[in-house]
């Protein structure tokens, strides 16, 4: 496990200053978020100082918004409510950073119970968790000093890219130190006593939705199915609503958590059913080579997507294997026209590739092609040079115990 940075002097003073103090530099950030979401031409509410106007993610409100309150088993009462329990993080709320000596801190996002919580306790065994309401509250808690690491998912077998987290990794200046595959298992959760045939409708995070569709039809289970932030805060709204018309697709950590009952094990539509997390720090780790490593990279070309045959010819004359190609347009300029006097003006999407290959930056072969890439692009950045998860394969297991 890689130790904690010490935090710089500037961070030290603040977190010996007053809360007053602090609050003040969260609502800068929180206007910097907003003023750059604003400059991307996207939409997005207004933040405010309190939990209660965080913005929605996806579409939808998130778990602080609804006002949930989650709820554990007692030996009096299965449904007790609690109201101490950990809450995501949000922009209004966060805490000064940890202090030298203290427990490895990694930002997720989500509640607990969620799978990003799972794969942060697999990459960093020994963490000290700290749950986020969104994707850019996470980075946002790094680069403060207020978490050491996240863990943030990329990628999923069979829902694909988590294209929000790969336009941050752009936007934000942190590094990929490591990844994490973690297998997923989906459960469906209600009430206890609540049987399948009284239920109206489905709740989950939109990948959980779509990895269980199929699964779902073949049960006969054919009503709404509705979108919220994540799986396990689906299951945290049925418990703190009393919902006994409406189930989750959740992990059976999530019933644990929040008191509710499994009424199908295992409804993910196909058993290799895994999310590739990244892990995230301030600063990057130093490349060897005595094991596999993965270095991510995103380029651009200011003449267009002509260029990406050269790009790709490099990896392959030095036989490096390429594991993930993904394009996001390009915020900075999404079209590129070209005026022809003869037939008019044609207008070109303007892209940014984002590519993984297996090789470390330590390798002559790594930095030769990166070289050459250099010459056809007119912006590169290397994300990360980092070692690959290679644990053995288990699609079963997908428990998480927290220490």
């Amino acid at each position: 496990m890689l130790a904690a940075t010490q935090p710089a002097p500037a961070t030290a003073r603040m977190a010996r200053s007053g809360r007053s103090e602090w609050q003040s530099s969260c609502a800068i950030l929180t206007s910097k978020v907003v003023s750059q979401e604003q400059s991307e031409s996207l939409p997005v509410p207004p933040v405010s100082g309190g939990v209660d106007h965080v913005p929605a993610v996806n579409g939808n409100h998130s778990a602080a918004r609804m006002n949930l309150v989650p709820i554990e088993k007692s030996d009096s009462n299965p449904l007790v409510l609690q109201q101490h329990r950990q809450k995501p993080l949000s922009m209004s709320d966060l805490s000064p950073a940890p202090m030298h000596g203290s427990n490895l801190r990694v930002a997720y996002q989500g509640v607990p119970g969620a799978y990003s919580e799972a794969a942060a306790g697999k990459a960093y065994p020994n963490c000290q968790t700290v749950p986020c309401d969104q994707f850019e509250v996470a980075f946002q808690a790094v680069e403060l000093w207020i978490s050491d690491r996240a863990v943030l998912p990329v990628e999923n077998s069979l829902g694909g890219s988590i294209h929000r987290n790969y336009d941050l990794l752009l936007r934000h200046r942190l590094h990929i130190v490591g990844e994490v595959q973690l297998p997923v298992h989906h459960c469906l959760l209600a009430l206890p006593g609540v049987r399948k045939e009284f239920l109206t409708r489905v709740i989950s995070h939109p990948q959980g939705l779509a990895q269980c569709e199929r699964t779902l039809t073949k049960l006969g289970l054919n009503f709404a199915r509705e979108a919220v932030d994540d799986t396990a805060g689906a299951a945290e709204f049925i418990a703190a609503n009393n919902l006994r018309d409406t189930a989750a697709i959740a992990s059976a950590r999530a019933a644990e958590i929040y008191g509710l009952e499994i009424l199908e094990d295992g409804i993910q539509d196909d058993a290799s059913n895994v999310t590739r997390f990244v892990m995230l720090a301030r600063e990057p780790i130093i490349p060897r080579t005595d094991r596999p490593f993965k270095t991510s990279i995103v380029f651009a070309h200011d003449k267009g997507t002509s260029v990406l045959y050269k790009v790709l010819s490099a990896f392959a004359f030095r036989d490096i294997s390429l594991t993930k190609i993904e394009s996001r347009p390009n915020h900075n300029r999404p079209i590129r026209l070209v005026d022809d006097a003869n037939v008019g003006t044609a207008k070109h999407f303007e892209y940014m590739f984002y590519v993984d290959f297996e090789a470390s930056m330590a390798e002559t072969r790594a930095q030769n092609a990166l070289a050459e890439v250099q010459e056809f692009t007119s912006f590169l950045r290397v994300l990360g040079s980092y070692p690959m998860d290679m644990t053995p394969w288990s699609p079963s297991s997908s428990s998480y115990t927290p220490s």
